[in-house]
């Protein structure tokens, strides 16, 4: 598993307006080829009447799955543009499409490229980049005795905590950035003279935003 890698939150759309065409980008985070063909087809569907839907996906944790459409614009001009903006953001398990409707002005190759990317910029902004980072969960159980001291450093230490549970013990279960669980381990054993029992769980990503969009023109 990736220590950490960037998607977008979910679906997102804007659009731009170049020389009277209109620009119109959607993003959507997908997981499979299947997932990302289909969202293109619905964007086709609805925009059946627009000049061109243009597009790219990447998928998988190592970028194994990519592709792209310049769906009739000239060869290299839009889908790959927006193929390029996608990775160079660094973005994983992502499609986009930008439907253009013409406004009568031609803009050449470079003009196109950078539209394209242009579009592509709005849709990932719209659909607000994350960064999902690698945790570990933990769960750590005391006697009643013990709580107000584990609760206290859970919270100056500004632990992320997912959910406390009070039976005839309490369990604390954490999250831990992926290589931080051994100082964790060694620090709330020490802090209860051995007596807590911290149980390692399934390790899973936790979400955080990401303020800029790089504009690539892919040129």
């Amino acid at each position: 598993m990736l220590t950490e890698y960037k998607t977008v939150a979910g679906y997102g759309e804007d659009y731009i307006v170049i020389e009277r065409s209109r620009f119109i980008g959607y993003a959507q985070r997908v997981t499979t080829e299947e997932e990302a063909v289909a969202f293109i087809a619905m964007i086709k569907k609805k925009h059946w009447d627009a000049t061109h839907n243009c597009s790219a996906f990447v998928i998988g944790e190592n970028d194994q799955i990519q592709r792209s459409s310049d769906d009739g614009e000239p060869s290299g001009t839009a889908g790959k543009p927006i193929l390029e903006c996608i990775k160079k953001n660094g973005v994983k398990d992502t499609v986009v499409v930008v439907t253009r409707y013409f406004g009568g002005i031609k803009l050449g190759a470079g003009g196109l490229v950078r539209a394209y990317t242009a579009g592509t910029v709005a849709a990932l902004k719209a659909a607000k980049i994350v960064v999902h980072t690698l945790h570990q969960a933990i769960s750590v159980t005391v006697d009643y005795t013990w709580w107000g001291k584990v609760e206290n450093e859970l919270r100056i230490g500004e632990y992320r905590v997912s959910g406390t549970d009070f039976t005839d013990k309490v369990t604390a279960h954490v999250l831990i950035p992926e290589g931080g669980q051994d100082a964790f381990v060694e620090r709330f054993t020490d802090l209860t003279n051995g007596q807590a029992q911290i149980v390692l769980g399934e390790k899973e990503y936790v979400e955080v935003p990401v303020e800029a969009v790089g504009d690539e023109s892919g040129e």
